[in-house]
């Protein structure tokens, strides 16, 4: 048994994790811990003291008693509004307090466009637009180009885990570009694990999302891999190398 362990903000778009799960197998855990959201708004001050360590902290002796292999803070927002570096420090400092290896949505983000070897990106998000485009600021870190930044301007995750697949899908089609490799879709509090088969055919290319690849990057810690076609091209396609 592998069990994954995930510090999830609120509660938004937590039904993801165990659909996710009944797709992986019988043989793998997903196990979702809730953090203190704080004040529930996409702003950067909120989104930093939302992945503030003593936050993450709080969450981190509940997934150890469940016997984690493995830990992701589950927030885009919440990790890459702290920067390249503040990010890494924020991981570190996971991994440190939970004894486990340990990792972030944007970090998740990072690996599985490289996974999927995509070079340009077009980015969907639900947030403010200075929000966003420090996403694309976080990927163009890693050496990701952005072919283009579509925002929503949501404030709140728990507006955004309202969302119908009609409005995933006008997001995704929104932010889709001819020059993009893949689309991704930045936020946990978004519904999107129901309806990854129908974005990727609906645009025609792998389609990346927070919870999808939040649950990804738990795999690649806990060193496994697992065919899932439901959870589109991610959980299917053969590693790229990268030259």
């Amino acid at each position: 048994m592998t069990a994954l362990g995930f510090l999830y903000p609120g509660h938004s778009g937590e039904d993801d994790y165990p659909r996710i799960e009944q797709l992986l197998g019988s043989d793998i855990r997903v196990d979702l811990v809730h953090t203190d959201i704080g004040e529930d708004a996409h702003r950067v001050d909120a989104l930093r003291e939302m992945g503030s360590a003593h936050r993450l902290a709080a969450g981190v002796a509940e997934l150890r008693l469940v016997g984690a292999d493995a830990v992701v803070w589950a927030c885009t927002s919440g990790s890459f509004v702290h920067g390249w570096e503040g990010a890494q420090e924020q991981v570190r400092a996971l991994a440190q307090a939970a004894g486990l290896p340990a990792s972030s949505t944007s970090f998740a983000f990072v690996r599985a466009v490289k996974e999927i070897g995509a070079r340009r990106v077009a980015i969907g998000a639900t947030y403010p637009d200075d929000v966003a485009r420090l996403f694309a600021d976080f990927l163009a870190a890693a050496g990701i180009d952005t072919a283009d930044v579509v925002s929503s301007g949501v404030i709140t995750a728990a507006e955004v885990g309202t969302w119908t697949e009609s409005e995933v899908l006008a997001l995704a089609r929104a932010a889709d570009r001819p020059d993009a490799d893949a689309v991704l879709l930045p936020d946990t509090a978004l519904h999107t694990a129901a309806h990854i088969p129908v974005l990727e055919k609906e645009l025609g290319k792998p389609v990346l999302t927070a919870n999808q690849v939040t649950v990804w990057e738990g795999l690649r810690l806990a060193d496994r891999r697992v065919n899932a076609p439901e959870l589109g091209a991610l959980f299917t396609r053969e590693p790229v190398v990268q030259a």
